[in-house]
């Protein structure tokens, strides 16, 4: 799972309606038993008294240029995904349930081999129509024909959605164990057939699209700021997994167009919160009389999500790139005890895993169920996988970059590689060793431009280019770059999404997220084990073993991760008491009135 059997309930009321002798139910989860009640009410991490009203301003970096974010051309503006409803909600303090939202009740046999959903006759789009089953098949037939690859490799085991009458909408199955399906179908967003049945669903588009989620485009300047209003008449307002979300009247996003304007612009007073991602501004950009006076907060919110990796990623469509020789010593040059010390002023662990911050993330020798899954396909994977513990390079100073470099440059000379005159050159071409980092924004300047120095120790030349957000979009999507910096984000539950991060499929369909061009046998293998793990131990056996495989294909260069997440605020908000394992929910804040009173008259005195 990226946006998680027999199933085991708890004691639960039942529900009137059946399928196929499928008693129907209000929350499904991935393995074991769900924590809420059928008459439960509300999440136990958020406010159902909170109150409503008032405005939250919040930025964005770059722009944008279009409303549908569901397919992979444009650059979708901030916060559209209010705008509609999925089928279920999942639960922030679980691994993978999904509740019900759209759908009053599910459906789903022992063997996993469909899925079939009730939907809320309440339901209603924002022109007031009714939300229909044909809606359901329509947008999930749009969405593969149409929609981003993504759903292509998400719903790829899905056969056919079919129409039950008295408001059910089935989803068949195709062969195979893939017990994740029924979960998977359940976050399936739903959009209005009449709406895009006189538009073109494969454009870019600024006109405001027709939701019936609890918010919708009030307002917007292209490629500057969108306003978002909630809906009045939301017909979900009510309802157990939307109690005490969204309580903010309207939330208005700002495009920046880097982060340090951002920042200066925060400070000012220009917008309300930020999720800070850079350690430096963190630990330095907030020395500032209103954080020392208490009227903006900083704040950590502890979480126990896994943090996936982030990393220097190699394009191995480059042939550049292809050799593992050469990507496992280019890891030799980047110092990360260094950077640590000195950029990150030693906020960060090190990065070994896919699954950092989970209990999926391998660590020392394979035990037996994970050798289960290793061993059939020995003979295609690195031996490292049984003999070793994949850690990556360790620098932190001048003697232990020597070192480094020596091994980096016997892996280079290996692998077919020369210094010539102090350049890097391959000895059977004369060719130099160069490539470019392509960037996002500037703020990662400073973290590679000394690895970019580093490199030059082996001969190798590095450029660094940092481009817009459109075009790194576009380059991206049809993978024009040769090092990028990404985030493979995880779950505590992996399924169908592995497939569009490594599969053999994923590598030549662009605008899928097979960023680095993996196409092996055996690790997709490894991914239709994790797919098809029966219970919860079963995955975390066939995670690490996909993750050991990963790690020792030397794909990317590993970064950092940390366990909390960094957010700054002006004092206006109240927020929930529980923060659950996933982290801080933001849509479950509300402004305080007297907060947001007594911090105005303070700010305004001060001008």
């Amino acid at each position: 799972m990226l946006i998680c059997g027999a199933i085991t309930l708890p004691a639960q009321p039942a529900l009137a309606g059946q399928v196929d002798g499928v008693q129907g139910t209000y929350a499904i989860a991935m393995h074991g038993a769900v924590k809420y009640d059928a008459n439960f009410k509300h999440f136990d991490y958020v406010n159902p008294e909170a109150p409503s009203g008032g405005t939250l301003r919040t930025h964005r970096i770059g722009t944008f240029d279009s409303f549908n974010s569901f397919i992979a051309k444009g650059s979708p503006a901030a916060d559209v995904g209010s705008i509609y409803n999925s089928l279920c909600t999942q639960a922030a303090d679980e691994a993978f349930t999904m509740y019900g939202e759209m759908a009053e009740e599910i459906y789903m046999p022992e063997d996993r081999s469909w899925v079939a959903f009730k939907l809320h006759t309440s339901a209603r789009w924002h022109d007031g129509k009714p939300v229909t089953v044909s809606d359901v098949i329509w947008t999930f037939n749009k969405l593969l024909a149409e929609g981003a690859p993504f759903f292509r490799f998400y719903y790829s085991n899905i056969s056919e959605a079919i129409d039950m009458g008295d408001n059910i909408v089935r989803f068949n199955f195709k062969p195979g164990e893939n017990r994740e399906l029924p979960l998977i179908v359940c976050q399936l967003p739903v959009l209005p057939e009449h709406y895009w049945a006189s538009r073109e669903f494969n454009k870019t588009t600024l006109e405001p699209p027709l939701g019936s989620g609890p918010y919708r485009v009030k307002s917007f300047e292209a490629g500057r700021s969108i306003t978002m209003e909630s809906v009045d008449n939301y017909w979900g307002k009510n309802t157990p997994t939307q109690k005490g979300f969204n309580n903010i009247d309207e939330i208005r996003s700002d495009y920046y167009r880097d982060n340090d304007i951002a920042l200066e612009a925060f400070k000012a007073g220009e917008y309300d919160f930020r999720h800070e991602s850079a350690s430096k501004d963190w630990a330095t950009g907030y020395d500032i009389p209103a954080v020392r006076d208490g009227d903006m907060i900083k704040r950590r919110f502890e979480n126990s999500r896994p943090t996936g990796l982030q990393g220097f990623v190699f394009n191995t469509r480059r042939d550049l790139f292809k050799d593992i020789k050469v990507r496992k010593a280019l890891a030799y040059a980047f110092d990360f005890e260094w950077s640590n010390q000195n950029l990150f002023y030693g906020q960060y662990e090190r990065s070994a895993s896919y699954f950092s911050n989970s209990e999926l993330a391998a660590t020392g020798l394979p035990s037996a169920d994970e050798l289960k899954y290793l061993t059939p396909i020995k003979a295609q994977i690195p031996a490292e996988v049984f003999t070793g513990t994949y850690k990556p390079p360790t620098g932190g100073g001048p003697r232990a970059m020597r070192m480094n470099y020596r091994t980096a440059a016997r892996l280079l000379k290996e692998a077919g590689w020369v210094v010539e005159s102090g350049k890097l050159v391959n000895e059977e071409t004369g060719t130099p060793f160069a490539f470019e980092m392509m960037l996002s924004t500037p703020t990662w300047e400073r973290i590679v431009l000394p690895f970019g120095k580093n490199l030059e120790k082996l001969g190798i030349e590095m450029s660094v280019r940092t481009v817009d957000t459109s075009q790194y979009r576009r380059r991206l999507d049809t993978y024009d770059f040769d090092v990028i910096v990404n985030t493979f984000r995880q779950s505590q539950s992996p399924g169908n999404e592995q497939r569009n991060f490594w599969s053999s499929k994923s590598a030549t369909l662009e605008g899928a997220g097979n960023y680095i061009g993996i196409s092996d046998p055996a690790i997709d293998t490894l991914i239709e084990h994790v797919i098809a793990a029966p219970n919860r131990n079963e995955l975390i056996a066939s995670t690490k073993a996909l993750d050991r495989v990963l790690q020792w294909g030397h794909w990317v260069i590993p970064h950092w991760h940390v366990s909390y997440d960094r957010v700054a605020y002006w004092d206006k908000f109240g927020i929930p008491e529980v923060t659950p394992p996933q982290g801080y929910q933001r849509a479950a804040w509300w402004i305080d009135s007297d907060k947001a009173v007594k911090l105005k008259g303070k700010l305004k005195s001060e001008e």
